[in-house]
Protein backbone atom coordinates (compact mmCIF):
# COMPACT_ATOMS: atom_id res chain seq x y z
CA UNK A 1 0.00 0.00 0.00
CA UNK A 2 1.81 3.24 -1.21
CA UNK A 3 0.34 6.74 -0.65
CA UNK A 4 0.44 9.83 -3.07
CA UNK A 5 0.09 13.39 -3.57
CA UNK A 6 -1.44 14.97 -5.92
CA UNK A 7 -1.78 18.26 -6.71
CA UNK A 8 -3.46 20.96 -9.28
CA UNK A 9 0.46 22.84 -8.42
CA UNK A 10 2.11 24.52 -11.70
CA UNK A 11 5.65 23.92 -10.07
CA UNK A 12 4.38 19.85 -11.19
CA UNK A 13 3.97 20.65 -14.99
CA UNK A 14 0.34 20.27 -14.59
CA UNK A 15 -0.24 23.30 -17.14
CA UNK A 16 -2.17 26.41 -15.95
CA UNK A 17 -4.35 26.18 -13.19
CA UNK A 18 -7.97 25.78 -13.20
CA UNK A 19 -10.04 28.84 -13.42
CA UNK A 20 -13.15 28.40 -11.52
CA UNK A 21 -16.51 29.53 -12.86
CA UNK A 22 -20.28 28.75 -11.64
CA UNK A 23 -20.30 25.38 -13.00
CA UNK A 24 -18.09 23.08 -11.35
CA UNK A 25 -14.56 22.42 -12.36
CA UNK A 26 -11.99 19.74 -11.87
CA UNK A 27 -9.19 20.39 -10.09
CA UNK A 28 -7.92 16.91 -9.27
CA UNK A 29 -8.83 13.72 -10.31
CA UNK A 30 -7.18 10.16 -9.75
CA UNK A 31 -8.33 7.14 -11.36
CA UNK A 32 -8.22 3.16 -11.90
CA UNK A 33 -6.10 2.37 -15.22
CA UNK A 34 -4.99 -0.57 -17.04
CA UNK A 35 -2.04 1.74 -18.66
CA UNK A 36 -0.33 2.49 -15.56
CA UNK A 37 2.20 0.35 -13.53
CA UNK A 38 2.51 -3.42 -15.12
CA UNK A 39 -0.90 -3.17 -15.99
CA UNK A 40 -2.48 -3.43 -12.93
CA UNK A 41 -5.67 -2.46 -11.90
CA UNK A 42 -6.10 -1.12 -8.14
CA UNK A 43 -8.51 0.36 -5.76
CA UNK A 44 -7.84 3.58 -4.06
CA UNK A 45 -8.39 5.66 -1.36
CA UNK A 46 -8.65 8.89 -0.79
CA UNK A 47 -7.51 10.13 3.00
CA UNK A 48 -6.75 13.67 2.87
CA UNK A 49 -7.58 16.65 0.73
CA UNK A 50 -6.68 20.21 0.38
CA UNK A 51 -8.70 22.98 -1.41
CA UNK A 52 -8.28 26.92 -1.37
CA UNK A 53 -7.18 29.71 -3.87
CA UNK A 54 -4.37 31.70 -5.06
CA UNK A 55 -6.13 34.64 -6.77
CA UNK A 56 -6.39 38.44 -5.40
CA UNK A 57 -8.23 38.13 -2.36
CA UNK A 58 -11.66 39.26 -1.88
CA UNK A 59 -14.89 37.80 0.08
CA UNK A 60 -16.53 35.38 -2.61
CA UNK A 61 -18.18 32.24 -1.18
CA UNK A 62 -16.48 28.58 -3.19
CA UNK A 63 -17.96 25.25 -3.11
CA UNK A 64 -15.59 22.16 -3.48
CA UNK A 65 -16.61 18.31 -3.81
CA UNK A 66 -15.82 14.45 -4.07
CA UNK A 67 -17.54 12.74 -6.96
CA UNK A 68 -17.48 9.47 -8.70
CA UNK A 69 -16.54 9.41 -12.42
CA UNK A 70 -16.39 6.53 -14.73
CA UNK A 71 -14.11 8.16 -17.57
CA UNK A 72 -11.65 10.96 -16.27
CA UNK A 73 -11.00 14.53 -17.54
CA UNK A 74 -8.91 15.51 -19.84
CA UNK A 75 -6.01 17.90 -19.29
CA UNK A 76 -2.37 17.39 -18.02
CA UNK A 77 -1.50 14.85 -16.69
CA UNK A 78 -0.42 14.89 -13.31
CA UNK A 79 2.15 13.45 -11.10
CA UNK A 80 1.29 11.02 -8.63
CA UNK A 81 4.28 11.91 -5.86
CA UNK A 82 5.24 8.73 -3.63
CA UNK A 83 5.27 9.96 0.14
CA UNK A 84 7.98 7.63 0.10
CA UNK A 85 10.56 7.53 -2.55
CA UNK A 86 10.64 3.93 -2.13
CA UNK A 87 7.50 2.87 -3.52
CA UNK A 88 6.53 2.58 -7.01
CA UNK A 89 4.79 4.64 -9.15
CA UNK A 90 0.87 4.86 -9.10
CA UNK A 91 -0.71 2.71 -11.31
CA UNK A 92 -3.39 4.73 -11.66
CA UNK A 93 -3.86 7.60 -13.69
CA UNK A 94 -4.32 11.43 -12.64
CA UNK A 95 -5.41 14.30 -14.67
CA UNK A 96 -4.59 18.28 -13.40
CA UNK A 97 -6.70 21.35 -14.44
CA UNK A 98 -9.19 19.75 -16.59
CA UNK A 99 -9.72 20.58 -20.17
CA UNK A 100 -13.00 18.69 -20.66
CA UNK A 101 -14.88 17.46 -17.72
CA UNK A 102 -15.20 13.56 -17.40
CA UNK A 103 -17.86 11.51 -17.13
CA UNK A 104 -19.11 12.22 -13.55
CA UNK A 105 -21.83 9.59 -11.98
CA UNK A 106 -25.33 11.11 -11.27
CA UNK A 107 -25.51 11.48 -7.42
CA UNK A 108 -22.19 10.53 -7.36
CA UNK A 109 -21.45 13.41 -5.00
CA UNK A 110 -19.08 12.07 -1.73
CA UNK A 111 -17.93 14.84 -0.20
CA UNK A 112 -18.62 18.84 0.09
CA UNK A 113 -17.97 22.16 1.34
CA UNK A 114 -18.87 26.13 0.94
CA UNK A 115 -16.27 27.78 1.94
CA UNK A 116 -15.36 31.58 2.11
CA UNK A 117 -12.35 32.39 -1.03
CA UNK A 118 -10.01 34.23 1.68
CA UNK A 119 -9.86 30.76 3.47
CA UNK A 120 -8.06 27.20 2.89
CA UNK A 121 -9.70 23.82 3.80
CA UNK A 122 -8.22 20.60 4.72
CA UNK A 123 -10.44 17.66 5.85
CA UNK A 124 -8.54 14.21 6.75
CA UNK A 125 -10.77 11.48 7.03
CA UNK A 126 -11.31 9.61 10.19
CA UNK A 127 -9.34 5.85 10.01
CA UNK A 128 -11.73 3.40 8.21
CA UNK A 129 -13.43 6.29 6.67
CA UNK A 130 -11.49 6.96 3.69
CA UNK A 131 -13.28 7.66 0.42
CA UNK A 132 -12.51 4.46 -1.86
CA UNK A 133 -12.76 4.40 -5.68
CA UNK A 134 -12.86 0.64 -7.56
CA UNK A 135 -10.28 -1.08 -9.36
CA UNK A 136 -12.31 -0.90 -12.34
CA UNK A 137 -10.69 0.65 -15.61
CA UNK A 138 -11.30 4.33 -15.66
CA UNK A 139 -13.23 4.91 -12.02
CA UNK A 140 -11.95 7.45 -9.77
CA UNK A 141 -12.83 10.60 -7.85
CA UNK A 142 -12.50 14.30 -9.28
CA UNK A 143 -12.28 17.40 -6.49
CA UNK A 144 -14.24 19.84 -8.47
CA UNK A 145 -14.34 23.52 -7.43
CA UNK A 146 -16.98 26.12 -8.45
CA UNK A 147 -17.79 29.78 -7.41
CA UNK A 148 -21.31 30.34 -7.30
CA UNK A 149 -20.66 34.09 -6.71
CA UNK A 150 -18.54 35.10 -9.79
CA UNK A 151 -14.54 34.31 -8.40
CA UNK A 152 -13.48 33.86 -12.15
CA UNK A 153 -9.41 33.29 -10.71
CA UNK A 154 -7.68 29.96 -9.88
CA UNK A 155 -7.84 27.33 -7.20
CA UNK A 156 -5.82 24.79 -6.16
CA UNK A 157 -6.30 21.51 -4.81
CA UNK A 158 -4.15 18.29 -3.30
CA UNK A 159 -5.83 14.97 -3.11
CA UNK A 160 -3.72 12.49 -1.15
CA UNK A 161 -4.45 8.61 -2.30
CA UNK A 162 -3.58 5.24 -0.88
CA UNK A 163 -3.37 1.91 -3.84
CA UNK A 164 -4.12 -1.31 -2.41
Amino acid sequence: MANFAVSNSTLGGTGTQQAMATTYKTLVSVYASTTGTAGLVRRGKIYDLLVGTNGTAADNAMEYDLARLTAPSTGSPASANPLDPADAAMAGGAVANSTTEGTYTSSGQVWYVGVNQRASYRWVAAPGSEIVYPATSSAGIGLRGRSPTGYVLTATGTIYNQEQ
